[in-house]
């Protein structure tokens, strides 16, 4: 569906830091059907990705040692509001809140819980202009060593409130401007310890069997099979040839 305005508190953008922006641009192209334009240099030449026209996700060259993830930001009312609500609820502004020129202002912090995060106050750039169908973004997820943690600073800062997800033990879907946004997930004892808590962004694709074979031969590697999720939809998880990772996921009938 296309969206022109996001509510507080509601995942709007993703982007992601890479060693080489049009090698990475070749690859979400071929993967999610993405147009990736060369960036505009007053912004360091970030580069905002489209689907059929409109805004899907972001991509910039990193700088040297920085980590190579995907980031996610949520919509905020008022971006200094927030930092205030931040801190006063235990988490740590990594990057006062700022003006990218007309397109809006922007911050980043950290939760109780080390998850790394960004909020976006929207100016000319409202954030991603679609979301659910093949290519888009369509769900953000927080891995963290303590939900509880997590669940009442998120809770504080944005408003949110909580729903246990049927059919999938231990997992919450945070609900804001009355919506099921996305989910949250004590972390697995599979993932290697020095991981911190994160988060992750889904994109939406036809097949995510085909997605996933087609990720490994653009160069990514596989994480995760593709696996039924029940109620939602079969998902993979991703490495791109730069090492973030990333999840796609064939959303089920009823769950679109």
């Amino acid at each position: 569906m296309q969206i022109d305005s996001y509510a507080q508190g509601v995942p709007c953008w993703s982007d992601v830091p890479c060693p080489n922006a049009s090698a990475a641009g070749a690859f979400y192209s071929a993967l999610l059907g993405w147009d990736v334009p060369e960036g505009n240099p007053d912004f360091g030449g970030y580069r905002s990705a489209t689907l059929n026209d409109r805004t899907v996700a972001g991509l910039y060259e990193h700088n040297e040692g920085s980590p190579v993830v995907w980031a996610t930001y949520f919509a905020s009312d008022d971006a200094d509001a927030t930092a205030a609500e931040v801190e006063a609820n235990g988490g740590v502004v990594m990057m006062p809140p700022m003006d990218v020129g007309p397109l809006g202002r922007m911050g980043v912090f950290v939760d109780p819980t080390g998850a790394v995060f960004g909020v976006w106050q929207a100016g000319e750039h409202k954030g991603a202009g679609v979301r659910d169908v093949p290519g888009a973004p369509c769900w953000n997820e927080l891995i963290t060593t303590d939900p509880a943690a997590a669940k009442a600073f998120y809770s504080a800062v944005f408003g949110w409130t909580w729903s246990a997800s049927s059919g999938n033990e231990g997992y919450q879907e945070f609900i804001a401007a009355g919506m099921h946004c996305g989910g949250m997930m004590p972390k697995p004892e599979m993932m290697p310890a020095e991981l911190p808590s994160h988060w992750g962004v889904y994109f939406t694709v036809a097949d995510a069997d085909a997605a996933a074979a087609q990720a490994v031969e653009l160069g990514g590697e596989l994480c995760v099979a593709p696996m039924d999720i029940p109620n939602v939809g079969r998902m993979a998880v991703v490495f791109d040839p730069n090492g973030a990772v990333f999840n796609v996921v064939a959303l089920f009938p009823q769950a679109s």
